[in-house]
């Protein structure tokens, strides 16, 4: 599954945007199927129908907050009309959605921005690379839990460690990729590094809290040996949803 990842990650457009939606999907259905763990019924239908529209109307967030209210309001509805469902499960629903299928866009929606080629790729520098960085500090010299609650191996030593990293290689990755092509200053860079790894390592705990909460070692087993899309990849939902907001809001890209 990473290995493909990366090959659409190069080739970009329509490749990437299919690729994703893909991701986003089986996201979903993690998302759903480990809430049903603790007997939540969330509306599945609803949730697949707004991921699909959301990615016909090419990431359109402004018409997309018209859909996302009108399906607010009909899937509101729905417990009234069927008492096996509650106002919780219409919140499930929604939120597995904006979750698994908007957050996880960020990553295609960065690459089709002017340089996405290569900003796209900042996305794996503050995450993966801050996950490695993490475990090696916190292996090392990890003495002092980090949220043991949620996540009892993460520590506060791992968790500077991956700040650290996820800081140094973006900035790396900036001045490497300066002498090519001017996109921004050399300080946004490593900006954007410490904000993904920050961000990142909260995407990681969300992610365990949900399993915490529901009882479940991983998502599925849809990648041998890591788990399940949300297990794999966590923290790069939310790396690239802080990425995104920064180059938009910050960099005016």
């Amino acid at each position: 599954m990473i290995a493909p990842f990366i090959i659409f990650v190069f080739l970009g457009g329509i490749y990437l945007k299919g690729f994703v939606l893909t991701l986003s999907a089986m996201a979903l259905w993690e998302f759903y199927r480990a809430l049903k763990q603790k007997e939540f019924k969330p509306i599945e239908l609803i949730g697949y129908v707004l991921l699909i529209l959301y990615y016909i109307l090419n990431n359109n967030f402004e018409f997309m907050m018209y859909v996302l209210v009108i399906a607010t309001f009909i899937l509101l509805i729905i417990p009234v009309m069927d008492l096996k469902y509650s106002f919780i499960d219409v919140a499930v629903t929604l939120l597995g959605f904006i979750y698994a299928g908007i957050l996880f866009s960020f990553l295609y929606l960065i690459n089709t921005k002017s340089s996405g080629e290569f900003l796209v790729w900042l996305v794996f520098i503050g995450s993966w690379l801050s996950d490695t960085a993490a475990f090696y500090s916190g292996k090392l010299f990890g003495k002092h839990k980090l949220c043991p609650k949620v996540s009892p191996k993460k520590t506060i030593e791992g968790s500077i460690g991956g700040l650290v990293g996820a800081t140094l290689f973006s900035g790396i990755f900036g001045i490497i990729i300066s002498n090519y092509t001017n996109i921004m200053p050399i300080y946004d860079y490593f900006i954007i590094g410490l904000l993904s790894g920050i961000f990142g390592q909260f995407g990681d705990l969300v992610a365990s809290s949900v399993k915490r909460y529901v009882g479940i070692k991983d998502y599925s087993n849809l990648i041998p040996g890591h788990g399940g899309i949300l297990d794999r990849f966590d923290s790069i939902i939310f790396a690239a949803t802080i990425i995104f907001y920064y180059l938009t809001f910050i960099v005016k890209i």
